[in-house]
C-alpha cells in the first residue's frame, strides 16, 4: 500500500477483465485499429484502381472533368485537412501529459476543421450540381461540347458523355471520403464529451491514439484524392 492508501496492485478501472495488463489491452486494441484501417485501405484502393482504369481509357473526358473542379477549393479543403491532422496530434499528446483542458480545446479545433472541411465540400457538391454535372437524367455535357472556356478543348458528343464515368468516380470517393469525416467529427463529440468528465487524463488515453490513427488515415486519403482528382488530370 502506497502513501495517500493507494494500491499499486489495484485492478485498473478502465482494465478490461479478459486483459492480462493495460499495456496488453493497449496492445490488442492497437492491433485492431490497423486491421481496421488496413480493410479502408484496400476497400479506397479499390476506387483509385477504378479511377486510374477509366481514366487511361478515357482521358480527354477526364481532363475536361476536372478542369471543371474550383482547385481553390479543393487547395483551401486540403490545407484545413493538415491543420486538422496537427490539432488531433496535439489532442493526442495533451492525453498523454494529462492535461485536460488542453485535450478538450484541440478535440473540438478538430471538429471545427471537420466541419469547415465539409461545409466547403458541400459548396463543390452544389456548383457541380446547379452545373447539371450530376451523373443521371439530368447531366449535361453541354460544358464540354461547347466549353465556354476558351483555354478547353471541345470533346465530340459521344467523348463527352464519358464525363459522366469521371464525375460518378468523383462522387463516389468524395462522398465515402466524407461519411468518413462525419463518422469521424461525430465520434469527436463523444470523445469530448467523455474527457470533459477526465476520462483521458487519468493514463487511459487508448481511445484518443486509436482514433487520432482513424483521423490521420482519413486526412491521408484527401492527400491522395486531391491530386487524382483535381491536378493530374487537370492538364493533358
Amino acid at each position: 500500500m502506497l502513501p495517500g492508501g493507494v494500491d499499486p496492485h489495484a485492478h485498473p478501472a478502465f482494465l478490461r477483465h479478459h486483459f492480462e495488463s493495460v499495456a496488453q489491452q493497449r496492445e490488442a486494441a492497437s492491433f485492431g485499429m490497423w486491421v481496421f484501417l488496413l480493410t479502408e485501405i484496400m476497400f479506397f484502393g479499390g476506387m483509385f484502381a477504378a479511377y486510374l482504369i477509366f481514366r487511361n481509357w478515357y482521358h480527354p473526358a477526364f481532363v475536361a472533368g476536372s478542369n471543371t473542379l474550383d482547385i481553390t477549393l479543393g487547395t483551401t479543403n486540403t490545407a484545413v485537412l493538415i491543420f486538422s491532422s496537427f490539432t488531433m496530434a496535439m489532442a493526442v499528446y495533451s492525453a498523454e501529459m494529462r492535461r485536460k483542458g488542453q485535450l478538450i480545446l484541440f478535440l473540438l479545433c478538430t471538429i471545427v476543421l471537420g466541419l469547415v472541411f465539409l461545409g466547403i465540400k458541400g459548396v463543390e457538391w452544389h456548383e457541380k450540381y446547379v452545373e447539371h454535372h450530376v451523373p443521371g437524367m439530368g447531366f449535361s455535357i453541354q460544358d464540354f461540347v461547347h466549353p465556354t472556356n476558351p483555354k478547353a478543348i471541345p470533346l465530340a458528343p459521344d467523348m463527352a458523355e464519358k464525363t459522366q464515368i469521371y464525375f460518378s468516380l468523383y462522387f463516389a470517393m468524395t462522398g465515402m471520403h466524407a461519411l468518413h469525416m462525419v463518422i469521424g467529427v461525430s465520434l469527436l463529440f463523444f470523445l469530448v464529451a467523455l474527457a470533459s468528465r477526465g476520462a483521458y487524463t487519468e493514463g487511459h488515453i487508448m481511445p484518443i491514439e486509436n482514433f487520432g490513427l482513424y483521423w490521420h488515415f482519413v486526412d491521408i486519403i484527401w492527400i491522395f484524392l486531391f491530386p487524382l482528382l483535381y491536378l493530374i488530370s487537370r492538364y493533358r
